[in-house]
């Protein structure tokens, strides 16, 4: 048979539509932001211009559209330094979901594979670490270390990790029972080469799902981190810094503290419902539905 003779591929338009196009709009508009950088931002973050000081947004009487978004006090583009920020936001999420997503799928393995008083102990840590407050640990963590973006993802990957590791738990539990694993017991299999082709490949989905719902609690936390001066530190840009410099102006310069705050807001409810629509799909019971 011919090439020309072969039927031609449909595009799956169906499966295309029920894409969630928005989200994916916004979440693809901040990874842009966070690769181009200053390369691609109208002016420089952090470049200063007095004359420019607390210029309006551009739709409003007075603004330019020289600064779209409005500048803050120092006549600093915010739209250029939201897009600055981007990267601060970018870079936290992904180390910290896989820093705190590895130990913690670590730790929920051990503990849902052997059972007993290796499960009892790891879920006894688990236990105190969540009843410790975040908020405590960063100031803690702040104090015995410089505030900044180290600081900032220890924080998150202490905080998270057991989040992971009771979720993995109770899915390892429901798998070590299957006749595969009691087969590669008895073949004499080592629990490590279990754990890799058996074990981890079953739960491969799971992770995804919650590294991606996650994205949206890490980049709200670390805003607030740095807009209580735990986390991100000056001449680096990051939203929670740029709401905490623009509160003692709300009152007359509400652009300030709005425009990041919504590129938050924006932000973590993409991630969010990406994060609902991958669940559905990945979960053969939701499929289902």
């Amino acid at each position: 048979m011919s090439a020309s003779a072969l039927p031609a591929r449909r595009i799956p338009w169906a499966a295309l539509r029920r894409l969630p196009w928005l989200p994916l709009l916004v979440l693809g508009a901040v990874g842009i932001a966070a690769i181009g950088g200053e390369a691609i931002s109208p002016h420089d973050p952090n470049g200063l211009d007095l004359s420019a000081s607390f210029k309006p947004p551009a739709w409003q009487d007075g603004g330019s559209w020289d600064y779209p978004l409005g500048a803050d006090n120092l006549g600093r583009d915010i739209l250029s330094r939201i897009m600055a920020g981007c990267g601060v936001s970018v870079i936290v999420a992904f180390y910290a979901i896989l820093f705190s997503g590895s130990i913690g799928a670590l730790a929920g393995m051990v503990a849902g594979y052997f059972g007993g008083r290796v499960d009892a102990v790891l879920m006894r840590l688990i236990e105190i670490q969540q009843s410790v407050p975040s908020i405590a640990l960063a100031l803690i963590l702040a104090a015995a270390m410089e505030p900044g973006l180290s600081t900032v993802v220890i924080v998150i990957v202490l905080t998270y990790w057991a989040w992971y590791a009771r979720i993995i738990r109770g899915e390892i539990m429901a798998l070590k029972g299957r006749d595969y694993i009691a087969f590669a017991r008895t073949a004499g299999v080592s629990t490590p080469v279990i754990f890799r082709r058996h074990l981890l490949p079953n739960i491969f989905n799971t992770l995804v799902v919650l590294g991606t719902l996650q994205v949206g609690q890490v980049i709200l936390f670390e805003a607030s981190l740095s807009f209580l001066g735990l986390g991100i530190q000056q001449p680096d840009i990051s939203w929670g810094l740029m709401l905490s410099d623009a509160r003692q102006y709300i009152t007359n310069a509400w652009w300030g503290i709005t425009m990041p705050g919504i590129a938050i807001m924006l932000t973590c409810l993409s991630a969010n419902v990406f994060g609902d629509w991958l669940r559905d799909r990945l979960d053969p019971q939701m499929r289902q539905l």
